[in-house]
């Protein structure tokens, strides 16, 4: 059974920030690009980042551009998103998703492209 299992949100004040992590289980998916993406209160799902691989390429929505920064580490099955100089606006649950199509990115910030979605973790920030 694969799964996808988010952590390390909270709440947290403005200004400060958080790291998340997302942990795969039931295969590898060191050939895939991951991505996060977040859904805020009556707000539609948006993409936030993406990352090829090998972790040698990374995208980002322009809001989190510099203020946010995705990694992985593929011995470890997992990507993380460390979140700085968090807003208000911030406040979402954030899913991450494995790329359906091994060694492709092309389609990164739509959510169609992912096949594989976390049950997602709550982010708060408090103004």
């Amino acid at each position: 059974q694969v799964q996808l299992v988010e952590s390390g949100g909270g709440l947290v004040q403005a200004g400060g920030s958080l790291r998340l992590s997302c942990v795969a289980s039931g295969r590898t998916f060191s050939r895939n690009a991951m991505g996060w993406f977040r859904q805020g209160p009556g707000k539609e799902r948006e993409f936030v980042a993406a990352i090829t691989w090998s972790g040698g390429s990374a995208y980002y929505a322009d809001s989190m551009k510099g203020r946010f920064t995705i990694s992985r580490d593929n011995a470890k099955n997992t990507v993380y998103l460390q979140m700085n100089s968090l807003k208000h606006e911030d406040t979402a649950v954030y899913y991450c998703a494995a790329y359906s199509a091994a060694y492709s990115i092309s389609y990164y910030n739509t959510g169609a492209s992912y096949d594989y979605w976390g049950q997602g973790t709550q982010v708060t920030v408090s103004s």
